[in-house]
């Protein structure tokens, strides 16, 4: 899943126009930029999609592409799991110097989203470069940021660069289906591959006014767990024209009433309580007041009135549990034995999900059991925003984006950060990618990649690795 940027209400309303998919193209391109192309294009071009696609075959020319730049067979490695032969991972280090520095780890998903040709305007597994905008299947989602580090790598090595700290890489496979996820398996069983001080992964855009001009830069730290709830109410049932007190149905919908009705309490982190501070200064004054009052007092019952009004906002600042899907009933003329409903939960980061469960149970009632739909996502601790990542991230973004605020966020939505942060490597969703507030056809037809957005976030994200790594 991509970055669906997380700015909401007002400022949404500064990007209205950016759904033409035309956009400036760059003034000039530079000979490393071109070749920087030729190689997004490649991986663009291999289809991974999970129904007729191959990851194992992107990882491989990705790695032919290390290779060819010098690295050697030992650290270049493809990783393919029993009974998983499509959905191969590429990992790759480049060592450093100074023991002392523990190693960074660059992390990417390779697989794509289902895309029908009949659809399309263009063929989505063939990169268009049109109306200032690279078009095809993963253009964004999430082939930009794995080519870019691909790139980055082929750069260090053929500078000669020498960095202080090992500089890892993984392009995964499993995002969107999830039908297998590589970092999860690399996190697991191949510790060492992928083990790093902190990662850096997707997450976070830029966001473009409907002017083409760059209004925020989001950093996501930290991201919520997705888990589905299974609610079940049953009754001895009987016929129709007899009917009982006890109603499977009347029982269910009485406890989803309760549960609906329920808000869970607040919480702040460390990107919760910069986004909403940073955001002041661009909201209109009431809001602004009231984001003040929330952050000096995050149960302020009337500014969390005012700003849990945006859905978006209510739901970085809270767990959320939603009814999403009800099936009672075997028979017209007969009473429910049975009445079920899914509740699907979004919990914030380092909540225990058994204490969601819980509640849930509560709020439901004593005739309704509770019960994971399915296993349980990770716990996945908030990373922390600290000067050692900021710093960096602030230096090279007013390089090329001078006056734009960096606004840190916490993604409601899911990346494959979740594992890396249960697996205690800090993941930071950072790219330098700026697009438009409808999402550039990320998941849907017409998937795009804005030329120049990709470009600069391909310089801000060179500049910003040799940062963090140290070394020359």
């Amino acid at each position: 899943m991509k970055r669906v940027l997380m700015t909401a209400g007002a400022l949404l309303a500064l990007a209205t126009g950016a759904s033409a998919q035309t956009a400036e193209p760059p003034k000039t391109v530079r000979p490393d930029q071109l070749t920087f192309r030729d190689l997004y294009k490649e991986l663009v071009e291999i289809n991974t999609t999970l129904s007729v696609g191959s990851c194992t075959a992107a990882a491989e020319a990705m790695g032919a592409r290390l290779k060819a730049a010098g690295f050697p067979e030992a650290d270049v490695k493809v990783v393919v799991a029993d009974g998983h032969p499509r959905e191969g991972s590429l990992v790759a280090v480049l060592h450093g110097t100074d023991a002392k520095w523990k190693p960074m780890l660059l992390l990417a998903h390779i697989d794509v989203v289902e895309a029908k040709r009949e659809d399309w305007t263009r063929d989505p597994f063939k990169l268009v470069e049109e109306n200032g905008y690279f078009f095809g299947r993963g253009a964004s989602d999430d082939k930009a940021q794995a080519a870019i580090w691909v790139d980055s790598l082929v750069r260090f090595k053929q500078a000669g660069f020498k960095p202080k700290r090992d500089i890892k890489m993984a392009l995964t496979c499993g995002e969107e289906s999830e039908a297998y996820n590589g970092i999860e398996d690399l996190v697991k069983n191949h510790r060492p591959l992928v083990d790093a001080e902190f990662a850096l992964n997707e997450g976070a855009d830029g966001l473009l006014d409907e002017h083409d001009k760059p209004v925020v830069l989001e950093i996501q730290a930290g991201e919520k767990v997705y888990q589905d709830f299974t609610l079940t109410a049953t009754n001895p049932g009987g016929h129709s024209s007899r009917p009982t007190p006890a109603n499977a149905i009347y029982q269910l919908s009485a406890g989803l009433d309760r549960i609906g009705a329920y808000g869970f309490p607040p919480r702040f982190n460390d990107a919760t309580r910069g986004y909403f501070t940073q955001m002041q200064a661009r909201v209109p004054a009431e809001t602004a007041a009231a984001m003040k009052a929330l952050v000096a007092n995050i149960n302020d019952p009337a500014a969390l009135k005012t700003v849990t009004a945006d859905p978006m906002w209510n739901s970085m600042l809270r767990t959320t549990c939603v009814a999403t899907m009800v099936n009672a009933g075997h028979a017209p003329n007969a009473l429910p034995q049975r009445a079920t409903a899914n509740v699907n939960c979004r919990i914030l980061p380092g909540a225990p999900i058994d204490e969601v469960k819980a509640k849930l149970g509560e709020l439901a009632g004593p005739a309704i059991t509770v019960t994971l739909a399915h296993e349980s996502k990770p716990v996945s601790p908030p990373p922390p925003l600290t000067p050692a990542i900021m710093g960096p991230i602030q230096k090279e973004a007013a390089k090329l984006w001078p006056g734009v605020p960096i606004v840190p966020i916490l993604l409601t939505g899911a990346t494959d950060g979740v594992h890396t942060n249960a697996g205690g490597i800090p993941t930071y969703g950072v790219s330098g990618l700026f697009g438009g507030s409808d999402g550039d056809g990320v998941h849907g037809l017409n998937e795009r990649m804005r030329v120049k957005s990709l470009y600069e976030g391909r310089d801000f994200l060179y500049a910003l690795i040799k940062d963090y790594a140290g070394g020359k």
